[in-house]
């Protein structure tokens, strides 16, 4: 039974940079959206909005005053999202530089976000999976804890510049918390932070940290839920509501939305990414 106080997502939410123009629905649909509109509904929906099935496991309660608030993006947000993910000649996707402090970073003048999470959290997969569409952009994705040593910068066409983080926790980088304490309290042009969070263990004592300085700094966050297909539905949702809870409970800057991803939306190179790819289109 769904929830009564489940609501849909506000549709008229600002887009990433306020730069992606309105498209032609038909234009609009690349290839990989397009794979997606041809699977069965059942499988495209589990596909692109994969926590929508856990609404049914909800019971109404007069008095329950959570209101479980997850991303779900339409089809249409997710093409127009893709195309900014989309390398051409006229919309280039390319690495830029890595540094360890922030007086070593690029100087530049578009909008940034960065992606932050604890080692082994997923945070390298799916930025490799958002770049996808841009085959010559590599992303290095190791089974070890702790590969991320310094921050990387990656150019998203004229849009926006995407910041892949060290992990924090285990075998985080020795200069760790000068390091991102510093990118995240001085780096001007930082407009949104994405901080990763693993859905089959929860909130954990580092990621409270992290939570922490960007509540201090004043910066507006999102948290990704990863890992969502680790575990049963039911540990699932007591995972989501928790976080929700803590959410809306605990937190100042955290946008209400939780943004969901799971491995298997990684691992294709096809319709699986664009779900991840939605991640980036919208603000609150």
């Amino acid at each position: 039974m769904t929830a009564p106080g489940l609501r849909p997502i506000p549709r008229k939410l600002l887009e990433l940079t306020g730069a992606l123009r309105r498209v032609n629905r038909a234009c609009s649909t690349f290839q990989t959206v397009a794979e997606v509109l041809r699977l069965p509904k059942r499988q495209m929906t589990k596909l692109a909005f994969p926590l929508q099935e856990l609404q049914r496991h909800l019971t109404p309660d007069a008095r329950l005053d959570l209101h479980v608030k997850i991303f779900d993006p339409s089809l249409e947000d997710i093409s127009k999202a893709e195309s900014v993910f989309t390398a051409t000649g006229r919309n280039r996707i390319e690495y830029l530089s890595s540094a360890v402090r922030l007086d070593h970073a690029p100087d530049l003048a578009h909008p940034e976000v960065c992606f932050i999470g604890r080692s082994n959290v997923g945070k390298s997969s799916l930025i490799k999976a958002l770049f996808a569409l841009a085959p010559e952009v590599e992303v290095r994705v190791s089974k070890k804890p702790g590969h991320t040593k310094k921050m990387n910068f990656f150019k998203v066409g004229k849009y926006f510049t995407l910041v892949d983080m060290p992990g924090y926790g285990y075998r985080a980088p020795e200069d760790f918390v000068d390091m991102v304490e510093t990118y995240l309290k001085e780096r001007r042009n930082l407009m949104r932070t994405f901080l990763l969070v693993d859905s089959v263990v929860g909130i954990q004592k580092t990621d409270s940290i992290a939570i922490g300085m960007c509540e201090e700094f004043s910066l507006p966050y999102v948290m990704v839920l990863t890992k969502i297909d680790k575990s049963s539905k039911g540990h699932l949702l007591k995972q989501v509501l928790q976080i929700q809870k803590f959410v809306d409970s605990e937190t100042q800057g955290c946008f209400p939305q939780l943004f969901p991803n799971s491995k298997e939306q990684e691992s294709r190179r096809g319709d699986e990414e664009t779900y991840s790819k939605g991640t980036l289109s919208r603000k609150k």
